[in-house]
């Protein structure tokens, strides 16, 4: 509680750092490496990148998969990369210059999620094949796999401690798993719509999950409870992310939006505009500067967790609404290219005699998708770049594009302004209708205290009209 009233610094506005620009379609899911040094993202294009935070550092284009990339996540030693695919693979990278990567193949559908435990010995993964799969990172085979769900599995994760796995789908569920025993312990089914995320806290005592419904609920495992629930976007949310403190979640969603919710005060703090999102993430210094102001709790032990009443919290409105300045001197990495050599491959296939392993040599796609590429850019359309219009005169496009840039950076800044001096006159507003709220409060009592004196004295009450002069106890005269 004393953690709780001790003041803090109020967070610095979130602003757009860096920019990278490199895949060829949309961008489905990102990582940060624990080392704090890249950054990994999947796309459509069937690739993955890795980014190097250091600027002048090139970013390097994995190559490997067969359809598109449907999540990424760096073991804890940062020294190993997962990926999963819509081509029923689970990919095991290698994040340096060989590009080298190990492949497993135990779902028969789409690979939606792929998680490593906390100390990077086991990998978790859930598919459309309505299943959870368990596997040894370091032996690279499958140990077990969790049943439960009656449609599509979108995302499992492993709990900070790694004794539990809590996983969602569009069976509207949140189902959560011992790992010990491999039975599911807790099921959470009050939602509207397809469970598409969910994730544990820093403290593992809680699990967030959203939802196809835009809303995004947060329960305490320990008493079945729902202790808050947001509903702060207009589309369905994708991802989220807790931030190490516990204190802030930044949420993804098709709304074009990016959201960072205070949890300590329940309420929604900022507002990101710029694109699509489809994933989020937070590293580890992102909002470091903030003082802490909880004291973390310890995980729960199982025996602790059991169904309790369901309790809703509905979040404070108010929000500060950040559109991002676009930085027109960012130059975009250069990236090198990588297919080939890949390990061995490791296949897992489910055959009439359970559980077969097979040996072979993977091989990239990325020639024959890059030549097809440039067939396609030898034939302009009406999103021709202007650059290249023969009618127009040499360097017309890029100096208009830069003045467009401009404006527009002038006009976001103009908009952002406006919103914080009308936040600054609604806040003004509140204060001066408290303050005269205040004083009526005291006049009214000062007005009370009087006529209770007159009473105990015995002497006559108050006229209706008379509001400022009373009578002695002895009567007029």
């Amino acid at each position: 509680l004393c953690s709780l009233e001790q003041p803090h610094r109020r967070l610095e506005d979130p602003a757009l750092e860096r920019r990278f620009k490199g895949h060829r379609d949309s961008v489905t899911c990102a990582d940060f490496n624990p080392n704090s040094k890249q950054l990994a993202t999947g796309s459509a294009d069937r690739d993955l990148m890795i980014w190097n935070l250091s600027p002048k550092a090139k970013a390097f284009r994995l190559v490997g998969h067969k359809d598109v990339v449907t999540a990424v996540h760096f073991a804890p030693s940062g020294d190993l990369l997962a990926s999963a695919s819509r081509d029923q693979t689970v990919r095991l990278w290698t994040p340096n210059i060989k590009g080298e990567s190990a492949v497993f193949k135990a779902h028969t559908a789409t690979v939606r999620s792929v998680n490593f435990s906390s100390d990077g010995s086991r990998l978790v993964t859930a598919s459309d094949d309505k299943s959870v799969k368990v596997w040894s990172a370091h032996r690279q085979h499958f140990l077990y796999s969790l049943n439960k769900h009656t449609n599509w599995v979108r995302c499992a994760r492993f709990s900070p401690d790694g004794r539990l796995i809590a996983s969602c789908g569009d069976d509207r569920s949140v189902c959560l798993w011992d790992t010990s025993t491999r039975q599911c312990i807790n099921t959470f089914t009050h939602y509207g719509g397809s469970e598409t995320f969910v994730d544990f806290n820093g403290s593992g005592t809680c699990i967030a999950s959203s939802g196809a419904d835009n809303t995004l609920k947060i329960w305490d495992i320990r008493t079945n409870k729902l202790i808050q629930h947001y509903q702060v976007h207009s589309a369905g949310i994708h991802s989220f992310s807790f931030h190490p403190s516990g204190n802030y979640l930044i949420s993804g969603s098709s709304d074009h939006t990016v959201k960072i919710l205070d949890l300590l005060e329940g309420r929604l703090i900022y507002t990101l505009h710029g694109h699509k999102v489809m994933a989020v993430v937070i590293l580890r210094e992102v909002l470091s500067r903030h003082s802490q102001r909880t004291t973390p709790q310890q995980p729960p032990h199982l025996t602790d967790i059991h169904p309790r009443i369901h309790h809703l919290h509905s979040a404070q409105s108010g929000t500060i609404e950040i559109k991002p300045l676009v930085n027109t001197q960012a130059v975009d990495p250069p990236v090198v290219e990588l297919g080939q050599p890949f390990l061995p491959v490791t296949e897992a296939r489910y055959g009439g005699n359970g559980l077969q392993m097979s040996r072979g040599h993977g091989s990239g796609s990325f020639s024959s998708r890059r030549t097809e590429e440039e067939e396609e850019r030898k034939t302009y359309g009406p999103d021709r770049p202007l650059e290249e219009d023969p009618r127009l005169p040499s360097g017309f496009g890029s100096t208009l594009k830069h003045i467009v840039q401009q404006l527009d950076v002038l006009t976001q800044t103009v908009s952002i302004l406006e919103e914080r001096l009308t936040l600054t006159e609604d806040k003004l507003k509140e204060c001066l209708h408290n303050q005269a709220r205040i004083l009526l409060q005291v006049h009214q009592s000062s007005v009370s205290d009087e006529e209770e004196e007159e009473r105990s004295a015995g002497g006559p009450l108050l006229l209706p009209s008379c509001t400022t002069s009373h009578f002695l106890p002895g009567g007029p005269g």
